[in-house]
């Protein structure tokens, strides 16, 4: 077959609606749904029935950097930070020193079971040594699954926030591969700038991309999201021009952007929520499109050793010693011991070395790849279980519905009251989205001289405007109240 632009988006959009489909009955079997994407992928592979040969680890390189960057980014604005910030100290140190000690146990034992160097085996190490992002936030945030004491707050965290520290503990290690003179004292310089100016400049991002969003005033709607991904490639750009870490900045950007008050935030977050799973969809399928079984068979033995020792031994090591000095319960320090999935990233940043072309890269490949594919098998598959064999998880009815569910489902309140705006009202001539208005009350139109206009956080309040709020309790609606009047006295309708 010539593969034509028409070929190519055909052969695509047949391998991405068959993913859809089979995704949507894989959970019955108890499958991971990115297992089953990969699996596709393979199949459709060149040494699959689909016979497509497709052999570039730069291309798959950049659909990797790109799909990250959205699925990051969606992690982080649909963060609640009310909900991390009990948990932010275990979980920052799950996310650093305990990608570090994992890191270095999986790279000091592969040292001791393969003729690797040691820089060669903390490279492998390094590699896998992040849970990734995308198989746990779409296992955790599906309806199987749901957690008690902050569990659940504290698995997203870590694994939206630990492959900045993957991806630069993978460029350290493959610049000391390459270059055989250097030490691991050169490069700690390296380090420190990759982490120092990626959360700065993540968190002044964060802040400057509030600030265009809420003041530029674009025509449709529909520009709003459009704006989100332009900022989002921004400041990935930026960030590891100047070099930084970008995967951080974009977490961290996110997370600030996710709490703050938007014009059309909830129009961005559907948005950036379909647009994830598209592109984790897309990921796992050129990845698996990327891989020869053939290649992988040789491995086997040693890859499926690898990673019983990641999944036994480094994992829980790296979890208890890095959680050694908080209180948490035994059960609850074996389930986040056990929920290190390794997916897609492992598999992105084993390209680095093909790249680079290192001698022992196309092993690491598929050592990496069976060690992701084993994990999703065994820890993925059994989540659910290993929640209630610890007395983890929350019963059906117990289960609640964040913030951001509700924003996505933008399900109605309980309670109608209608407020007016008078003269002497903070409210006057503001914008909806500069008012604090609280998160757990919606305006669902406004009456104005006998019109009725359509809420948005652009909108500008006037004199004698009617608001109708939705909310679930008293206490929110004078929350309102207190946002919109400043001084004086309302009259409630």
């Amino acid at each position: 077959m010539n593969l034509t632009i028409e070929n190519i988006l055909l052969i695509g959009s047949i391998l991405l609606f068959v993913s859809i489909i089979v995704g949507k009955t894989s959970y019955k079997f108890g499958v991971p749904t990115l297992l089953l994407f990969l699996a596709i992928g393979m199949l459709a592979g060149s040494e699959g029935i689909g016979g497509i040969r497709f052999d570039n680890p730069k291309t798959a390189q950049f659909i990797g950097i790109v799909s990250l960057n959205f699925i990051l980014f969606s992690g982080g604005f649909s963060t609640n930070w009310a909900s991390v910030k009990p948990i932010l100290k275990e979980g920052l140190v799950l996310s650093t020193i305990g990608v570090l000690l994992t890191a270095l146990s999986l790279g000091a034992f592969v040292w001791l079971v393969t003729d690797f160097t040691i820089y060669e085996s903390m490279l492998l190490g390094s590699i896998v040594s992040s849970t990734d992002v995308a198989a746990v936030f779409s296992i955790l945030r599906s309806k199987s699954l749901a957690l008690k004491d902050n569990l659940r707050p504290t698995l997203e965290l870590e694994s939206g926030s630990n492959d900045p520290m993957a991806y630069v503990l993978t460029i350290v290690f493959l610049t000391l591969v390459i270059n055989q003179d250097q030490s691991i004292v050169t490069v700690i310089p390296l380090f420190l700038q990759q982490m120092i100016l990626g959360g700065l400049s993540g968190f002044a991002s964060g802040k400057l991309s509030k600030f265009i969003i809420n003041r530029i005033k674009l025509d449709f709607e529909g520009l709003y999201p459009v704006l989100a991904i332009a900022l989002m490639f921004i400041v990935f750009s930026a960030t590891d021009f100047v070099g930084g870490n970008g995967f951080l900045a974009i977490y961290i950007c996110a997370v600030y952007l996710g709490n703050q008050d938007l014009i059309h935030k909830r129009t961005i977050l559907k948005m950036y929520d379909g647009l994830a799973w598209l592109m984790q969809i897309v990921l796992f399928l050129t990845l698996g499109l990327l891989v020869f079984p053939s290649r992988i068979f040789p491995y086997i033995e040693i890859g499926l050793i690898i990673s019983l020792f990641l999944i036994i031994v480094s994992r829980p090591l790296s979890v208890f010693l890095s959680l050694m000095f908080f209180k948490m319960t035994l059960q609850r320090r074996f389930y986040i011991s056990w929920v290190g999935l390794r997916g897609a990233v492992p598999i992105v940043f084993a390209t680095y070395p093909l790249i680079a072309g290192i001698d022992k890269a196309n092993m690491i490949f598929n050592i990496v790849f069976f060690i992701s594919v084993t994990s999703v098998i065994i820890q993925g598959t059994t989540l659910s279980v290993f929640a209630k064999w610890l007395n983890v998880s929350l019963p059906e009815k117990a289960k609640k519905l964040t913030e951001v569910d509700q924003l996505i489902l933008d399900l109605p309140k309980s309670s109608l009251q209608e407020f007016e705006i008078r003269e002497d009202f903070f409210a006057v001539n503001k914008r909806i989205v500069d008012l604090n208005f609280p998160k757990s009350a919606f305006i669902i139109m406004i009456r104005r001289n006998g019109d009725y206009i359509r809420p948005a956080g652009s909108t500008e309040l006037q004199v004698k405007d009617i608001l109708m709020v939705l909310a679930d309790s008293s206490s929110d609606f004078e929350r309102v109240r207190e946002s919109i009047q400043y001084s004086g006295l309302i009259r409630k309708i």
